[in-house]
């Protein structure tokens, strides 16, 4: 009973995870088809560098997606990546998530080309530079397993944040993931119980050679009252 009850309560927690990256995806699909049943693009307004009257670009960039290639690559990836950051870091990822949002924008805005930017990748790099980088930072097996998985599924991505392929935006790539690097030291995970000392010698002083009496108050029902 006890596991099928630990199951459920993992199953939930599982799904919860997912909402907030799956509300951000839910976004992203409806702006896209709203495009493509229209017969339209909105690519315009996304991120132009450096240009103030296109601020919003670091805003809108996220949500906007050139094909159907492109936002299906995206969105196995945020979901997969966004998943794992709620799930195993969910005291700090509802900031993280944020600030990713707006700092991997404004790091893009800020050394990217003068070309137009848009997609959720960005993002996506910002969450594999804190999952790997939190990871090894914690000390914490468990979240350590996790920047090896991170490595092992998307470890290949390292090599988007250099400028190879001039058809991507590999500034944002770049932004992204230093943005991700950065939230890991500004929002530590914490400590794992194991290294948390039991007994502090600042607030226990114990000898064994320290006596303890333990009175035990008891009636018997032959008392005299």
């Amino acid at each position: 009973m006890t596991e099928v009850t630990d199951s459920k309560t993992e199953l939930k927690k599982m799904l919860l995870a997912a909402v907030i990256p799956g509300s951000f995806l839910f976004l992203c699909w409806m702006i896209y088809l709203l495009e493509f049943s229209l017969n339209i693009s909105l690519s315009s307004y996304g991120l132009r560098p450096r240009e103030f009257s296109q601020w919003f670009g670091v805003l809108t960039m996220p949500f906007l997606h050139g094909s159907l290639e492109h936002i299906i690559a995206n969105t196995t990836s945020f979901l997969i990546l966004g998943s794992l950051l709620f799930y195993f870091y969910n005291d700090n990822a509802i900031q993280v998530f944020i600030w990713s949002y707006i700092l991997s924008g404004v790091f893009t805005w800020i050394i990217a080309r003068s070309n137009i930017h848009i997609g959720a990748s960005a993002m996506i790099y910002a969450f594999a530079g804190y999952l790997f980088t939190a990871g090894i930072i914690s000390k914490n097996i468990r979240h350590m397993a996790i920047s090896l998985i991170v490595v092992f599924l998307y470890g290949s991505m390292i090599w988007g944040i250099f400028p190879q392929n001039t058809n991507i935006s590999w500034e944002g790539h770049l932004s992204g993931f230093a943005a991700g690097i950065g939230l890991a030291f500004m929002y530590r995970p914490p400590k794992p119980v194991s290294e948390i000392d039991e007994f502090d010698d600042d607030c226990c002083d114990y000898t064994e050679e320290e006596n303890i009496n333990i009175k035990y108050h008891f009636k018997d029902d032959n008392d005299k009252k």
